[in-house]
């Protein structure tokens, strides 16, 4: 398809300046103390809401809506971008895993040619859950991983696995371990040194999430890294099922255990010079390993040791921190997005944010693309973002700079489209300072109104949207929707949620 024509629309003229604001996890939830957007004073949004109920709907931004497998997964940044540059769904998570496991793309690409080198020398290591549920890992995907990295130089490769029986039966531990093991001894028949070196149950071994509990992580780190755990087996079928026998078993919470060869050493750990991947598909219960694995300035735990390692995630599994720095798999490929469009039809496009979230605006729009479609229609102007400091010291961060640079280019008239990222409620709310994420939510408030009202002087049209949920919601909560209490204190919540976005456009009443 080479028709990049767009036809012009019935009732509006091409001439019309559209301003597009992104509110960056801006989410929609009920009023409570611990609803940010709802305690701030946003006069701006709030008057939508009140006197304009048209103009305004509700958008799902989590799950199968922006590509993700499972309507378990929060939204994100990233995601979030791609759907609203692309206007299209695109596979994200597990979809991109089977592709690229399928095509053979995951061997040729950056990821696995960094971790390679370790192979001649060193223990490639593989993290992860073992199970087939498909909510955060897949069976088939880490057996084509073994093979594939086996085929590719691997000589000697330890399994670390996490038990689930939460995405899946309880009890089907051992017949995943079975079906491994097997594979494991074919592989050791070829020649390659393979086999399970350490285990635990997800939710008591390295899959906690959103830092609510640090000795999960370190448990891991210690059968996994340091070799050290409780119980020791000979071999992996033989712990899960001895572990099953202990009263009230189950196999998310199985202790962590070690494998040890006839001299009782532990036959896997985690040393200089080894490669680390974590194959889970799924950002949330990774980040924390991740972490841990990488970051050389680190305070959750004592590791004891930091090994010099090559580590890759199966995907990033978090684009504002970077995080892992390498991964197997790539972002999806995003053709025919909106800004290739309004380039090839002559319309001139204006960008703009702070440095934290400048490449949403820009890179992740554009369809994971860098640079400009064509300079000479596109402008992109990134603000510098505060450092060395935390969000919550500064929480009007750049709003007010954003839009003001927004506002110049709406009246400049030289812009048909100019797209902003107002980053505070996202950026503070990770914080889990709520009073800062309530100033946060003011300021990006009084962004809205700058833009806007440089819109109605120009007689132009604006959309007010956002790419997530996190500020509407700052508090963990049980089945009930209550708040969590942890030693008599409410546990905060930091992370995205599962809450739909809003979508305002001063036009919907028109249609």
């Amino acid at each position: 398809m080479d028709n990049w024509k767009l036809k012009e629309h019935p009732q509006l003229s091409r001439n019309n300046i559209v301003a597009v604001v992104v509110l960056d996890g801006w989410g929609e939830f009920k009023p409570d103390k611990y609803n940010c957007i709802h305690v701030a004073d946003t006069p701006t949004m709030d008057s939508f809401k009140k006197s304009a109920p048209g103009r305004w709907r509700l958008l799902r931004a989590h799950g199968s809506a922006v590509g993700l497998p499972t309507e378990d997964d929060m939204g994100n940044s990233e995601v979030g971008h791609n759907a609203l540059g692309a206007g299209r769904i695109f596979a994200q998570g597990a979809k991109l895993v089977d592709l690229a496991l399928a095509s053979g793309k995951i061997y040729q690409d950056e990821g696995f040619n960094y971790i390679k080198p370790s192979f001649e020398t060193g223990t490639l290591h593989l993290i992860g859950l073992l199970s087939d549920g498909g909510v955060h890992s897949r069976l088939d995907q880490l057996q084509l991983l073994l093979k594939g990295a086996s085929e590719r130089g691997a000589k000697r490769i330890r399994l670390h696995i996490l038990t689930d029986g939460r995405d899946v039966l309880d009890g089907s531990s051992v017949g995943f371990v079975e079906t491994i093991e097997k594979d494991l001894a074919e592989l050791r028949g070829k020649g390659v040194d393979a086999q399970i070196a350490s285990g635990g149950g997800r939710m008591y071994v390295t899959m906690d999430r959103y830092e609510n509990d640090w000795d999960v992580v370190k448990r891991g780190w210690d059968a996994q890294v340091l070799g050290e755990a409780p119980h020791k087996f000979k071999s992996a079928v033989e712990a899960v099922k001895k572990l099953r026998e202990q009263p009230n078993a189950n196999d998310q919470y199985l202790p962590p255990f070690v494998i040890v060869d006839e001299n009782g050493k532990a036959v896997g750990p985690i040393v200089d010079g080894d490669a680390v991947v974590t194959f889970n598909f799924r950002a949330d219960r990774m980040v924390m390993l991740a972490k841990a694995l990488e970051y050389e300035d680190f305070d959750k735990f004592d590791r004891v040791r930091f090994p010099k390692i090559r580590y890759a995630g199966m995907l990033q599994y978090d684009g504002e921190l970077k995080l892992p720095s390498h991964y197997l798999v790539s972002p999806p490929e995003i053709d025919r997005t909106s800004g290739e469009y309004l380039v090839h039809n002559g319309v001139r496009t204006f960008a703009c944010s702070e440095t934290v979230k400048f490449g949403h605006v820009t890179f992740f729009w554009n369809g994971n693309r860098s640079g400009y479609f064509d300079s000479n229609l596109e402008e992109y102007v990134e603000i510098p973002s505060d450092s060395g400091i935390t969000f919550n010291v500064q929480p009007k961060m750049k709003a007010l700079e954003i839009a003001e640079r927004a506002k110049k280019a709406i009246l400049s008239r030289r812009f048909h489209q100019v797209r902003v990222n107002l980053p505070n409620s996202d950026m503070v709310g990770h914080t889990g300072d709520i009073e800062a994420t309530v100033v946060a939510c003011k300021a990006a408030d009084e962004a809205v109104k700058i833009i806007i009202d440089a819109i109605e002087k120009v007689g132009g049209i604006y959309l007010v949207t956002a790419d997530h949920g996190n500020a509407e919601d700052m508090v963990k909560r049980n089945k009930s929707g209550e708040p969590l209490l942890k030693d008599g204190n409410i546990q905060v919540l930091t992370s995205h949620t599962l809450k739909p976005v809003r979508f305002l456009n001063c036009l919907l009443e028109m249609f």
